[in-house]
């Protein structure tokens, strides 16, 4: 028994047999020789990954919990080596750092390029470092670098920049004042150092400093456009500004306005499409080719001999801090607005007496109130802008910047008088920078003001008898003053010198209308056609300034075309009533009826009697005509037009209406006869001309050229509404601004 239980015993050690380092079996018991070889090195493979898991498991575990290796500190190595290799690597490219943005990237490349790319213009490097080398062939046969080698390098740096270098804010521009000049830096280091950074910060063009200074919204354009950045100021046929309601708090939201035409900017234009690597090439090759064409007429020669300068922002101690105000710009340019802003607040926090650092907040805040559509916010940025200014050491160029925003600013918000205070201390302290007594001049139009802008532009003239912006703002105010033939040339030569803001339509609407009024009809269209190829018209004879795109567009229209059929019906049957209320306010010796006073008129009287005037009732008007206005009340497209009138009309014999148009293709003009002489009076609309009858409705379009005559012998009375245009949306007409 003892040695068969022995056996059985032995017969379980033989089955677990084990392994030697190779996989095979040490024993192979009572297994036969092919069951060994099948699952042997199987098991002995399983068992090994098995035990190695186990084994770094443990390790793992015991590393851990008897806290072998301190994590924080090595964590904390690391990201000082990551911190002192940016530190070291940004410090050695701060001086390749063209635009300002704080690092190297594929813009300050192109700068590098653009600089040291040969050819007749090029500033190039300082050779004087370099040793001298041998001519390449190239050289040699006098040909030129191929563009394809400079597109190749131009596409290893997009591969190589970060994506983050180009996630600026589209409406803002970009601010030069991060770039320190070579002048600047050899001043505060040893005249000895003279290395390669100084030198290429030599050949890198300066920015235009007129750039710089509204850096989310310099365009150049007439400073009439700055009353609104969504539409420009209207201004009637008189030359007579037309004030614009002070926007409400409420301000909707982006893309909503709708309006827009040739001429105003109340409609989203299209982004550019952008340039193939083709375009972009040819391009390069036609700028070259004029570069060398004009050098060979010596004009370019001469301006290369003013050199710009570049806007300083920082003083000394903004200097000693550059650091922390270029990590908040960079927040600002990538559109992170909001944390700019809080950036920036905890800078003003930390260094109170910096004034670049208000004006970037002032920036930061002007660019959040953009985003939000904020009025309350953007008048903290006024309001911000204003103590930059004010702050001890502030640079010149700073404190233009500061207040020439803060003025454009007011001006948006419909602070006609504060953005006047603001271009008036400007003014005073920088009396030789003509653009902004051009500006100050215009804030007197706006403010009704013309004989202080009169004053403005001729202290301009006297100084720069060739600028253009100061020559049509002149001649503006001329006309305006009824100096019809003496406002000709200064509007003529004001157009045709092409400087920033003279591209106006209204400055080519106000020319025409004179020339027509000396005689010259012929040179009136033709630079009528000018405007029109200059998109400032809808056409030569459709020249209203104010315009929604799309609409249908003809000089005269029948009752059934505008849709108002009920209304016309109304006022044809019930003319006798309406025609006896004017008629009885006529009667009165109180004066109801007012003189026209748009200076439309060549001779003659001509009063009206209004009752809506913008879509609201005027004053006590309808007490006087309480029929004629019960009538009306019923039709919301004429009592609820902003941009039109409801009015009586007198016009006495011998009067004649120069030919005009309205501001606006948005209305149209409904005249119904009242009291009409039989012959005499009739009105052209384009080409053609019609008569008015008693207890008849003519329709037609104001916004084309109309004239009229009344050669009768008695009065002409009619009666005048305006209605919007039938293809105007319901919400167009709620949110176009009155005019």
């Amino acid at each position: 028994m003892t040695q068969r239980r022995n056996s059985k015993s032995q017969g379980k050690r033989d089955v677990k047999s084990s392994f030697s380092k190779n996989g095979r079996s040490s024993e192979s018991g009572d297994a036969s020789p092919g069951a060994g070889q099948s699952s042997g090195p199987a098991r002995s493979w399983f068992s090994l990954v098995v035990v190695l898991a186990l084994i770094g498991l443990w390790s793992s575990m015991a590393v851990v919990y008897f806290d072998v290796v301190d994590y924080d500190s090595v964590l904390a190595r690391a990201k000082e080596f990551r911190q002192n290799f940016t530190n070291v690597l940004q410090g050695k490219l701060s001086a390749y750092d063209s635009d300002g943005d704080g690092d190297f990237d594929l813009e300050d490349a192109k700068v590098l390029l653009d600089e040291t790319r040969p050819g007749p213009n090029s500033t190039g490097l300082k050779s004087a470092e370099r040793p001298a080398e041998p001519p390449t062939p190239e050289e040699q046969t006098g040909s030129r670098p191929t563009e394809a080698t400079e597109t190749e390098l131009e596409m290893k740096l997009q591969r190589e920049e970060p994506a983050e270098s180009h996630g600026t804010d589209p409406i803002q521009s970009r601010d030069p004042e991060m770039v320190q000049s070579h002048d600047q830096q050899t001043q505060e280091e040893p005249e000895s150092q003279n290395d390669v950074e100084s030198d290429i910060q030599d050949a890198v063009a300066l920015p235009d400093p007129e750039d710089s200074f509204i850096p989310d919204n310099n365009r150049g354009e007439s400073v009439f456009s700055h009353v609104s950045e969504d539409k420009p100021a209207p201004i009637d046929s008189t030359g007579v500004l037309v004030k614009e309601p002070e926007p409400q708090e409420t301000v909707l939201e982006s893309g909503q306005y709708l309006t827009s035409s040739k001429v105003t900017q109340e409609a989203a234009t299209e982004e550019r499409e952008p340039k193939t690597e083709a375009e972009t090439q040819s391009e390069r090759t036609e700028q070259t080719e004029e570069t060398t064409a004009s050098q060979s007429d010596g004009t370019l020669q001469e301006k290369e001999k003013v050199k710009k300068k570049k806007p300083k922002l920082l003083n000394k101690f903004d200097k000693s801090i550059k650091t922390e105000i270029d990590a908040a710009e960079k927040l600002r340019k990538k559109g992170k607005v909001e944390e700019a802003l809080q950036a920036f607040e905890a800078l003003v926090q930390k260094y109170p007496q910096s004034p670049r650092v208000r004006y970037g907040k002032a920036q930061s805040e002007d660019d959040v109130a953009e985003k939000r559509r904020s009025n309350e916010m953007l008048q903290r940025a006024i309001n911000t802008y204003r103590e930059a200014s004010e702050l001890p050491d502030v640079t010149p160029d700073l404190l233009k910047a500061a207040l020439k925003r803060r003025a454009e600013r007011q001006q948006f918000l419909g602070r006609t008088r504060g953005s006047l205070m603001t271009l008036e201390r400007l003014v005073e302290i920088f009396p030789e920078d003509y653009s902004l007594k051009n500006e100050l001049g215009v804030s007197h139009l706006l403010l009704g003001d013309n004989k202080g802008a009169k004053a403005v532009y001729e202290q301009v003239l006297s100084v720069a008898p060739d600028n253009g912006f100061a020559k049509v703002h002149y001649g503006f105010i001329l006309k305006s003053e009824n100096l019809i033939a003496e406002s000709i040339p200064y509007l003529q030569e004001g157009l045709e010198s092409g400087d920033p803001g003279t591209d106006d339509g209204r400055f080519y609407f106000h020319l025409g209308d004179a020339l027509q009024r000396v005689g010259l009809r012929e040179e009136a269209h033709r630079w009528y056609e000018r405007g029109h190829q200059k998109g400032h018209f809808s056409s030569v004879w459709q020249r209203s300034l104010y315009n929604v795109e799309g609409l249908k567009a003809q000089p005269w229209w029948t009752p059934r075309e505008t849709g108002y059929t009920d209304l016309v019906k109304t006022l044809e049957r019930n003319w006798k009533t309406i025609r006896d209320e004017a008629l009885a306010v006529m009667d009165q010796k109180s004066g109801l009826f007012l003189p026209e006073e748009e200076n439309l008129r060549e001779t003659g009287e001509w009063g009206q009697y209004t009752l809506w005037q913008q879509g609201r009732k005027t004053g006590n008007a309808c007490q006087n005509v309480p029929k004629t206005c019960g009538l009306m009340e019923k039709f919301p497209e004429a009592t609820g037009c902003k941009r039109g009138q409801i009015k009586f009309s007198v016009m006495h014999p011998g009067t004649h209406v120069w030919p005009h148009t309205g501001p606006t293709n948005c209305r149209l003009r409904l005249h119904l006869g009242l009291v009409i002489p039989k012959t005499g009076c009739r009105i052209r609309c384009t080409d053609s001309i019609r008569e008015w009858e008693e207890g008849k409705v003519l329709i037609f379009d104001d916004s084309f050229e109309h004239e009229v005559w009344q050669d009768a012998d008695s009065f002409r009375l009619i009666f005048i509404i305006d209605v919007w245009h039938p293809e105007l949306t319901p919400y167009q007409r709620q949110t176009l601004s009155p005019i």
